[in-house]
């Protein structure tokens, strides 16, 4: 779900990884793993420097319908 909601925002914004990744003071390569795969956890903090990035507040990034069906 995390996944799908920065490509939304991604999309939505018209941004790309490393420009999130910069603006939210994070490595380009530490939201590319995530991204691909390579890291399957991601810790709150850094959900936190991504919604830095997109400059939106970790409500609005978890106010998508989706999140409330997690298991």
């Amino acid at each position: 779900a995390v996944r799908k909601r920065i490509n939304e925002l991604l999309s939505e914004r018209n941004m790309n990884i490393c420009d999130v990744s910069l603006s939210g003071g994070l490595t380009p390569s530490t939201l590319y793993d995530f991204m691909r795969g390579k890291t399957s956890h991601i810790q709150i903090k850094t959900i936190k420097q991504i919604c830095m990035g997109f400059q939106i507040t970790l409500t609005e990034f978890f106010s998508k319908e989706y999140f409330n069906d997690y298991e």
